[in-house]
């Protein structure tokens, strides 16, 4: 050994060939003038929402609002509730919404 420690790190990345540097698609091209004028989470929703991820919640929401439209029974209604609290754990304060009853059953499906 001609050195007196170990660069681990140091000597992969010397090894490496960058070939998949090759394809990065946009390499060399400037950035977008919009890139400078959003922070770290505005860009990665940007770029979550163009992959098309859905956060928990919202697919949650989506199954939430399929439940009511067929919902006739008691039974029904407290398997909707279970879904709807497991929503509200998850998702923004501001969004959260009430339990359902049968009572109310009809003014929620337009809610939802």
């Amino acid at each position: 050994m001609d050195r007196k420690y170990n660069d681990l790190i140091g000597d992969m990345i010397k090894e490496s060939d960058y070939s998949y540097e090759k394809d990065l698609p946009g390499k060399g091209k400037p950035l977008p003038k919009d890139h400078m004028q959003k922070d770290t989470f505005q860009h990665f929703q940007k770029i979550a929402k163009d992959a098309g991820y859905l956060p928990p919640w919202l697919k949650l929401q989506k199954e939430i609002s399929e439940l009511l439209q067929d919902a006739e029974t008691e039974k029904d209604i407290r398997k909707i509730n279970k879904q709807i609290k497991k929503h509200n754990r998850i998702c923004p304060p501001p969004l959260q919404k009430k339990l359902v009853s049968l009572a109310n059953l009809e003014a929620v499906k337009k809610e939802w």
